[in-house]
């Protein structure tokens, strides 16, 4: 059965909260939640086999067929990491939201075709990473403000979120950096092609150091087959080399580092913090940001790191946060030039979430930000309204014209 919890997401231990039930594991914890109900989507299910299967006296005074295989169950949630996860929108949000998240979807799906054709289409796979990199370079370039925005819960495969997340991320900090379009065009290239050669599925066993160190090997050696430049090479060689000497595969320092290796494993690090293999593990933005600066700076060039935070604002999208006038958010996006009144969207128990919208700060002066929380110091109604995203993912659009709608009053 295919189901839904509506329950915010430090309420139960399964990665998603949209899935299918493929163990009897799985049935025993949300049995154990204590729920009163959950959400049952029987065309995304596959219960016909319950019908004509026997199951024994136990089982049916329990109300579930005898559990599969283990090789099938580890068989179908392996298929089911794999799985584009469904889509869940931001619920009330202005279209403008939604293309952003239409954008990330494609750009996943995109990269995914990428992925799938590196090591026998090559050529193909340059001239669909090249296709990317240059739209995202058309809304980058010109001059003026872009916002960065929180995504859905999930917005695309979760095997390509996290490349599309840490090129976009490159791009606008390669941006405020002072890049030209060569080389943040190389950047991006590098960003997307980082992992390439990481055939790992979400969710599964961590693999041995040495294998995983192999991965940046093997995406340069697939990199090489495509035919991009020596600095697309180099940066992608240099995405887990730090400052200090404490990287791999070589163990470089600083001087040793391009520009864009810099750019890309700072970007790489933050984003591997808010999204690790294990999304239980994961940091909120805010206390990714600081452990970037209060723990690592010494791994990073202190320029970019610094350029970073300013781009990201204090409080990235996607964390929460307590507002001066003791309500509860989730900022949802941020100004990359006005990084210190985001934009949030409020816990009101009088306004439904699908009427809810996005409070602007930088339009209301006396409306600051107290402190940054973690979800489970939210009421447990604010924690349900706000559901924070478990997985980050982010995308970008240019600012509003002035003449565009103001934000709704507080």
């Amino acid at each position: 059965m295919y189901i839904q919890l509506e329950v915010g997401w430090m309420r139960h231990p399964f990665p998603v909260n949209s899935f299918r039930i493929v163990s009897d594991s799985q049935l025993q914890t949300v049995k154990a939640l204590g729920l009163d109900a959950i959400r049952y989507f029987p065309a995304r299910s596959e219960i016909a086999s319950f019908e004509t299967e026997s199951v024994d006296d136990t089982d049916a005074v329990h109300g579930t067929a005898r559990a599969p295989a283990r090789e099938q169950v580890a068989a179908d949630e392996s298929q089911q990491a794999l799985e584009p996860q469904p889509e869940l929108p931001l619920h009330g949000l202005p279209p403008v939201w939604q293309r952003c998240d239409e954008r990330f979807r494609a750009a996943a799906r995109e990269y995914m075709q990428v992925f799938n054709c590196a090591a026998t289409q090559p050529e193909q796979a340059l001239a669909k990473s090249h296709g990317m990199v240059q739209g995202y370079l058309q809304d980058v370039l010109p001059t003026g403000d872009l916002v960065i925005r929180l995504l859905s819960e999930s917005a695309g495969h979760r095997q390509a979120e996290h490349p599309v997340n840490v090129t976009v991320l490159c791009l606008l900090l390669g941006r405020a950096l002072g890049m030209n379009a060569a080389d943040l065009y190389e950047l991006g290239l590098a960003a997307l092609l980082h992992d390439i050669g990481k055939d790992s599925k979400p969710g599964a066993t961590p693999l041995p150091r040495a294998q995983y160190e192999s991965h940046v090997g093997d995406s340069v050696a697939l990199a090489i087959s495509m035919g991009v430049s020596s600095d697309v090479l180099t940066a992608m060689a240099q995405h887990h080399e730090f400052a200090d000497g404490s990287g791999f595969p070589l163990h470089l320092i600083g001087e040793d580092l391009s520009v864009a290796g810099k750019v890309l494993c700072l970007v790489n690090s933050y984003d591997r913090l808010c999204n690790p293999e294990f999304a239980q593990e994961g940091q909120t933005p805010h206390e990714a940001l600081s452990v970037l600066y209060a723990q690592y700076r010494e791994r990073f060039d202190p320029i970019i790191l610094k350029a970073f935070i300013r781009m990201m604002g204090v409080y990235p999208p996607g964390s929460v946060v307590q507002l001066a006038d003791g309500r509860f958010a989730m900022v949802v996006s941020v100004n990359s030039s006005r990084p210190l009144k985001p934009q949030v969207l409020v816990y009101d128990a009088q306004v439904p979430l699908v009427q809810a919208l996005p409070l602007d700060l930088e339009m209301f002066e006396e409306i600051g930000i107290r402190r940054s929380l973690r979800p489970d110091q939210l009421p447990r109604e604010a924690l349900s309204y706000l559901s924070p995203r478990q997985r980050i993912c982010y995308f970008f659009e240019r600012a509003a014209e002035p003449s565009a709608p103001k934000a709704a009053m507080p």
